[in-house]
């Protein structure tokens, strides 16, 4: 008895070495087996990857062009800035009356040249509203009119462009213009 008690265990401890390698086999060969299928179906090939870069890149150059075009459009974007109100008393040079001009004026320029406009303007502001007060005085009664103040406009940018150190000023233009005979 203690023969079969002997051979009992052997063949349980071979069956069982046997059955502890066969599923270790086996689940080696399920991992395997999963893997390969998750290469098979989630990683793309060469070709799909490629095309994904490629892709990829034209967005981003197509991107970079359009920042460049916004930038250079902001840039070159027309700007408002309010240079002052004026208030002139004077007569003109062949009657006695006397008249009030009130005059409010504004300048356009790019964008990328309103920090240095800001800049210049601080500088020489007295400068400027002496120039533009000189031109208001000197003009004629007929320029002062609604209908001629294209002149006086003119005379006023080329004044402060003469006077500020690049010409950064695009036009001159009047809010609000009065004439009143007093």
């Amino acid at each position: 008895m203690a023969d079969d008690e002997q051979q009992a265990e052997e063949t349980t401890s071979i069956t069982s070495g046997l059955g502890g390698r066969g599923m270790i086999i086996a689940f080696v060969s399920v991992v395997l087996l999963m893997e390969t299928a998750m290469f098979f179906f989630f990683i793309p090939s060469a070709d799909e990857v490629s095309a994904l870069a490629e892709e990829r890149l034209v967005v981003s150059i197509q991107q970079g062009e359009n920042d460049a075009e916004n930038k250079i459009k902001d840039e070159n974007q027309i700007k408002e800035c309010t240079i002052g109100k004026f208030g002139e008393t004077f007569s003109p040079q062949d009657t006695e009356l006397t008249y009030r001009v009130e005059i409010e004026v504004y300048g356009l320029m790019k964008e990328k040249f309103a920090d240095d406009f800001q800049t210049e303007f601080d500088e020489k502001e007295g400068r400027l509203r002496t120039a533009i007060h000189r031109k208001i005085r000197n003009s004629d009664l007929e320029e002062l009119s609604e209908n001629n103040l294209g002149l006086l406009e003119r005379r006023i940018l080329t004044e402060c462009d003469h006077l500020l150190n690049n010409d950064l000023l695009m036009g001159v233009g009047f809010t609000s213009s009065q004439l009143i005979e007093q």
